[in-house]
């Protein structure tokens, strides 16, 4: 920092007069190496380390006869900013404290600075009276101020949106803070309030995840909802308020709030209308800001078992024969909110029982399944997939569940339990399920080893139901009616929802799954020992009545449970 307004000749005086410095630090600062071309001598004992800024302010106070105070959170009267344009305070480094029978005490970081002196003296028409405090200080007292002009519009907001969610209590009942309940919060800090309300409204419309991100003129915060973001037009906070927001949930989910440079990565458990509800908190720093996307998981909504994941019964079938074998690899493909994790949570729910051994490796760790033991991933204690399968190998499991293939060692490891005698569950990112054969192949299994161990892929997608309140039927147009003749699915009407208030006016409401089941039977087994290219494994499994992801698609649009767009948008649809 450089205080300008400090007079070299009787820097030295003043330092050693006001007892700012000792003697002996004086004497080494003015005995030390020269000064660089140009240097202010302040500057030097500065760069030596005889002083610091808050020193150098002191000496500047001392020389113009002016009081230093160090400004404290709530020091001064909130009125008196009106005053001044924040803007202008915050360019020129000025914060009115005070005003007394026409006086107005103010903070500057540099009183000898006579052309702000007299426009302060000039704008707001008061006799003044001076006080030297540290810039930072002036800055985050001028910032506070600005976030009570904006937690005034929060209290707009939170009244607004209040109306949705009702009076339901949310209780943080897992994090490093003092259980805390929307009630009791009402004469809190609005931010903590906006922050319990925006929570309590994400859970009540269904929302999977909330996004809070600053963006260069607003703070914008939106739901997923049915895998779409949708922004409230209720919810627009003041962008001054985004630390404080990002703060609070920090604080909420046990994270670091003075860290801001550096991704975190967090969670908390709330109480919503009798539900206890888990939230993984995940910021990260922006060009505009710190982002945070919070994941929405509600243990009451966790599937039980397969029936309830609306399978067709064909693919039921087949599931549950899989899920019921002694050993083997079974694959859920399907890209990142597919709801692969879910129906492998079911799958295992469908055979948890005393008489089984059942051990799971994730990351993280979403939902607390009983009986079951959970392993959650955790690479700064070196707690690779690959590790934590190799140790629970030596755990005597029936069932292991690993949450998703990453690497190449991780695929042998979950194939060669799989060929010792183990029922091994897990995930891959592929667009389809033939094309999991391949890709463990590109990933460096044994083709050999890849046809004695795997048993199926199940490849998912989650699409948007019709709404139940607005739907209606319409006929089916010519170029839908050449679709579904192509893959030989009878469809006289389609459901379409109109749109209400129930769904926001989109004509969705909820989702359902589409799923494609690769079953592996011997001779694709002599495929992928000798040829497992995708084309060759394709045409065999067509031969042998595969029906393609499309397909179970189109007949949910044909049973009135989703649209044409919906499928289109999610599979791909032959010509």
């Amino acid at each position: 920092m450089t205080v300008l307004g400090l007079e070299e000749s009787l820097l030295e005086q003043t330092l050693r007069d006001g007892r700012i410095v000792t003697e002996q630090e004086l004497e080494r600062g003015l005995a030390g190496e020269d000064e660089l071309l140009g240097e202010h001598l302040s500057q030097k004992l500065l760069r030596m380390g005889v002083v610091d800024d808050e020193q150098l302010l002191r000496a500047l106070a001392i020389q113009n006869g002016l009081l230093f105070v160090q400004l404290i959170p709530g020091l001064g009267d909130t009125e008196v900013t009106d005053l001044l344009d924040t803007d202008w305070a915050k360019a020129h480094t000025v914060l009115p404290l005070y005003r007394v029978h026409g006086e107005l005490t103010c903070a500057v970081a540099d009183p000898t600075d006579l052309f702000t002196i007299d426009a302060l003296r000039r704008l707001t028409g008061l006799k003044l009276r001076l006080v030297v405090a540290h810039p930072d200080d002036i800055s985050a007292g001028l910032s506070r101020s600005t976030e009570e002009v904006a937690s005034m519009l929060v209290d707009e907001i939170i009244r607004d949106v209040g109306e949705q969610v009702g009076d339901d209590e949310l209780e943080v009942i897992e994090a490093k803070i003092e259980e805390t309940d929307l009630a009791a919060a009402a004469g809190e800090s609005p931010v903590v309030r906006f922050v319990n309300v925006i929570i309590l409204k994400a859970i009540r419309d269904g929302a999977s995840d909330i996004h809070i991100e600053p963006d260069e003129a607003v703070l914008r915060v939106r739901f997923r909802i049915d895998g779409m973001l949708r922004q409230d037009e209720n919810i627009n906070p003041p962008l001054g308020l985004a630390a404080a927001i990002v703060s609070r949930i920090k604080i909420m989910s046990s994270l670091d709030i003075a860290e801001r440079r550096a991704p975190q990565d967090g969670r908390m458990r709330v109480n919503s209308a009798g539900n206890a509800v888990d939230l993984r908190v995940s910021v990260i720093p922006t060009y505009s800001g710190e982002k945070v996307v919070i994941r929405i998981l509600d243990r009451s909504s966790v599937v039980q078992d397969l029936s309830s994941l609306g399978l067709s019964e064909r693919i039921l079938s087949m599931l549950d024969e899989q899920v019921s074998r002694p050993n083997g690899v079974l694959l859920v493909t399907g890209p990142t909110g597919s709801g692969k994790t879910t129906t492998l949570y079911a799958a295992l729910s469908t055979i948890n029982d005393v008489e089984r051994n059942i051990c799971t490796v994730e990351d993280p760790t979403e939902y607390s399944l009983p009986m079951i033991n959970q392993v959650q991933v955790n690479p700064k204690a070196n707690l690779t997939f690959a590790r934590a399968l190799r140790s629970l190998l030596r755990q005597d499991p029936d069932v292991i569940m690993v949450g998703e293939i990453r690497d190449s060692e991780t695929a042998k490891i979950a194939i060669e339990a799989a060929l010792t005698g183990h029922l091994v569950f897990s995930t891959l990112h592929t667009n389809d399920a033939i094309s999991a054969v391949p890709r463990l192949v590109n990933m460096g299994v044994e083709s050999y080893l890849l046809a004695a161990g795997m048993n199926a892929v199940l490849a998912q997608r989650l699409v948007r139901r019709v709404c139940v309140h607005c739907n209606h039927a319409e006929p089916v147009g010519d170029a839908h009616r050449a679709i579904f003749d192509r893959y030989e699915i009878d469809c006289d009407e389609l459901q379409v929802g109109a749109g209400c208030k129930a769904c926001s006016n989109t004509g969705y409401s909820g989702r359902v799954g589409v799923h494609e089941m690769f079953v592996i039977n011997d001779e694709l087994r002599d495929i992928i020992t000798t040829d497992p290219s995708l084309s060759r494994l394709r045409n065999k499994a067509a031969e042998g009545g595969h029906q393609v992801l499309a397909y179970d698609g189109l007949g949910k649009v044909a049973q009135g449970l989703t649209t044409m767009e919906e499928v289109l948008r999610v599979a791909e649809i032959s010509s």
